[in-house]
């Protein structure tokens, strides 16, 4: 069944800002077909701009959606993977931000074999949560699927960045990489396909493609080429820039950095070139503690994780300086000042990346661990409870959030409601860091 027309009719809507009728269609083309992936995607981007346009109480949003989301987590358990998808896709009409939700909706679409729809949720996910390594590796999984090996490698890099020391993505990367090279072996045989393409565009497009999954020694054949292009040519930026393209293929970031540093040379007010080695310099730091930490090498890790967590701030607030309206790179700079303890610096830019509604509850978060690390535990606990209202169940933030509030209570000496806060999350998780020997301790 063709369903272009009715996807152009709620699109057209929810560029018209009737969300609720754009949301309306997208979901009578679910009922029809579950795995129907571009409706998926639609409802998902629909439910995030009707959400972000109404301001409605938080209280009834959280009463609204406790039942659905915890008949969705039970149905999951049970192997009841569709309909935990469809008790999901409920909570998550007036709660279309929740991280964690909308990782499990993926996670049951997947297991029920709509993997048309998954992926149109991890990409979401990878939108709302750039850096959140559990979405990224099942985007980037579900690209493999797909034997779209550029894309996933793409979404495991991003896993990496998001976490250097992410075993499964490393080696996901790995495998895909020699995936890769294994198709570059036989891309000769099928050379004969090309006279079949009669779109010129869409030519280019799968040469591109071909050249991303060249094996090392045919990608170190090719820089030698540029090499020797750009010994003629020496001020040539656009050489320059290539050559850092292959040096990035070739898993080389530090050379790609020396690259495009040179090129620097010659654009110096070039924008997209300093964010790029920028970029780049971050990948680098990160790679080098990784191999530290993996060589058992301790010492050398946390000196290397010092060095990356003081490039963080420093680039971030390069960024700032370029996009001072940028509220997402305002808050990356306050949680990596809170890393490097600089909590008065740290606190001044949540303050303002409250101010995002998007942001908020990340904000308010990370501003309340500021003002504990500070000692003000008066105003940790407002923002606390000011992040908590965001939350419709006892996720992973939230346990984090009730398990600092209890400690808050404890630090004054109020043990009734230090146990009230770790009861809540020893209800939910009986395994989360010490709150078992808490609660014995507070009975």
């Amino acid at each position: 069944m063709d369903f272009s027309k009715h996807i152009q009719k709620a699109e057209e809507a929810a560029r018209k800002r009737n969300y609720d009728f754009a949301v309306q269609l997208y979901q009578q083309l679910l009922e029809i077909d579950p795995d129907q992936g571009e409706a998926r995607g639609g409802l998902r981007r629909a439910l995030k701009k009707r959400f972000e346009s109404k301001k409605r109480g938080k209280l009834l949003t959280a009463l609204r959606g406790a039942t659905p989301l915890a008949l969705a987590k039970t149905l999951a358990k049970a192997g009841k993977h569709a309909a935990a998808a469809r008790s999901l896709e409920t909570y998550l009409a007036s709660n279309p931000l929740d991280v964690d939700a909308n990782l499990l909706l993926g996670v049951s679409l997947e297991s029920a074999g709509y993997y048309g729809s998954a992926l149109a949720v991890y990409e979401f996910l990878a939108e709302i949560a750039p850096r959140n390594a559990a979405g990224l590796k099942r985007a980037g999984a579900m690209m493999h699927r797909k034997a779209d090996h550029a894309k996933a490698l793409e979404y495991y890099e991003r896993a990496l960045e998001a976490d250097p020391r992410d075993r499964d993505a490393l080696k996901a990367r790995k495998d895909l990489a020699a995936e890769a090279a294994l198709t570059a072996s036989h891309a000769g045989s099928v050379d004969h396909s090309r006279d079949q393409i009669k779109d010129k565009e869409e030519a280019q497009r799968l040469e591109r493609a071909q050249r991303m999954h060249l094996s090392d020694e045919e990608l170190q054949d090719q820089l030698a080429k540029l090499q020797d292009r750009y010994a003629e040519e020496p001020t040539s930026v656009d050489l320059l820039i290539e050559m850092a393209d292959v040096h990035e293929k070739l898993r080389d970031a530090e050379a790609a950095v020396d690259v495009l540093e040179r090129a620097l040379q010659y654009r110096k007010d070039s924008i997209d070139l300093r964010a790029r080695v920028g970029t780049l310099k971050l990948k680098v730091l990160k790679k080098a503690v990784a191999r530290a930490d993996k060589a058992g090498d301790r010492a050398a890790a946390d000196r290397l994780e010092r060095e990356l967590r003081e490039f963080e701030v420093k680039e971030y607030r390069r960024g700032l300086e370029l996009h001072p309206a940028d509220a997402a790179l305002r808050l990356q700079l306050g949680r990596a000042l809170l890393r490097q303890e600089l909590f008065d610096e740290a606190a001044a830019e949540l303050q303002k990346a409250v101010h995002d509604p998007r942001l908020q509850a990340d904000a308010l978060f990370h501003l309340a661990l500021c003002f504990q690390k500070k000692g003000f535990l008066d105003l940790a606990r407002k923002e606390y409870l000011r992040a908590l209202d965001g939350h419709q169940s006892v996720d992973e933030r939230a346990r984090e959030i009730l398990y600092n509030l209890g400690a808050i209570a404890e630090a004054e000496g109020d043990t009734a409601e230090a146990r009230s806060c770790y009861a809540r999350v020893y209800a939910v998780d009986i395994g989360y860091r010490d709150v078992a020997t808490k609660m014995e301790q507070l009975k």
